[in-house]
């Protein structure tokens, strides 16, 4: 594979590309948690996405340097967007280091789960949680096309409650 083969986007207005994670990424993503999010989780969590979701499981790039990241899984269970039980994309975590923001790369990052989520596991919608208070995150979500579905009290740690957003996902 050639090194422009192994990257799923390239963006070049912005400067970064998206490809999959490999487990050399590990230390980087895992530090971008710690300093991006409250929600940290341990190696053993992130490599078992790696390893069970592999093409939703997105890194982005500026200058052969990792600074942000996507991870999903995909579940069974009780849809949001309609009744019924239904394979659902979960975005577990995505985080892009503060340098980095408002460049595009987390919209990128999750148009490119999304389409992994749809094509390579077949799930018929995403969700995700999102702090009631983390505006910039829930309006980059509802411009791709989430919506909120319900409030989870109490969710997070520290007792602030989440939004569960989703949205249907187009099967490839």
């Amino acid at each position: 594979m050639s090194a422009s083969q192994r990257y799923i986007r390239i963006d070049k207005n912005h400067g970064f590309k998206i490809r999959e994670f490999e487990s050399a990424d590990l230390e980087k993503v895992v530090y971008i948690n710690r300093v991006s999010l409250p929600e940290n989780y341990s190696l053993r969590f992130f490599m078992e996405h790696h390893e069970k979701w592999p093409k939703a499981f997105l890194v982005a790039e500026v200058d052969g340097e990792v600074v942000g990241y996507v991870m999903c899984r995909v579940e069974l269970g009780w849809g949001y967007c309609k009744p019924g039980l239904t394979r659902k994309g979960h975005v577990v975590s995505i985080a892009v280091l503060e340098g980095y923001r408002r460049r595009g790369i987390g919209k990128a990052l999750m148009e490119e789960a999304l389409k992994a989520l749809s094509k390579y596991y077949k799930a018929s919608e995403v969700y995700l949680e999102v702090r009631v208070s983390n505006y910039p995150a829930i309006s980059l979500y509802e411009k791709l096309g989430f919506m909120k579905k319900r409030i989870l009290k109490g969710y997070y740690l520290d007792g602030e409650d989440a939004y569960v957003m989703a949205r249907p996902l187009p099967l490839e």
